[in-house]
């Protein structure tokens, strides 16, 4: 498929993709606040920037995307037919440096979770997954006494 837009077009379109607040965040946060659960937003102190913070818990969540993170088996997960070969090595990065991260983090003590778009691209949908969630977190860590 050829790109219809020009250079400074698609770098406008480019420039309005958000970074955090996304609706799939704003669910599940929503969904994690009726749940009772309070919690901190972009993480700044932390690796990564994590979306959302239970420190109370000792965990992390990212709520990633599946276009740039990668999500294995997602129809969204898709590569662009032009210039490839950059897509190829932005996502290979973006990867890496998600790998990377949650490693740091848990190398910290922080519990890593990631949530993937497609699974909270619906208020049901993040209902559920916060439901998910909150029993992990209610069931506490392995060796916590």
């Amino acid at each position: 498929m050829v790109d219809t837009l020009s250079p400074a077009q698609r770098s406008e379109r480019m420039s309005r993709i958000r970074s955090n607040s996304t609706k799939p965040e704003m669910a599940l946060r929503r969904a994690l606040h009726r749940l009772g659960f309070r919690f901190r937003v972009q993480g700044t102190g932390l690796r990564g920037k994590p979306d959302i913070v239970l420190a109370k818990y000792t965990t992390v969540i990212f709520v990633h995307g599946c276009f740039w993170h990668r999500h294995p088996g997602c129809k969204v997960a898709t590569t662009p037919k032009s210039n490839t070969q950059f897509w190829t090595e932005k996502f290979s990065r973006n990867v890496k440096r998600d790998e990377r991260v949650v490693k740091q983090l848990e190398d910290e003590g922080w519990r890593v979770i990631v949530v993937w778009e497609c699974e909270v691209n619906a208020l049901s949908k993040a209902a559920s997954v916060a439901e998910g969630i909150a029993k992990v977190l209610r069931s506490g860590r392995p060796g916590d006494d």
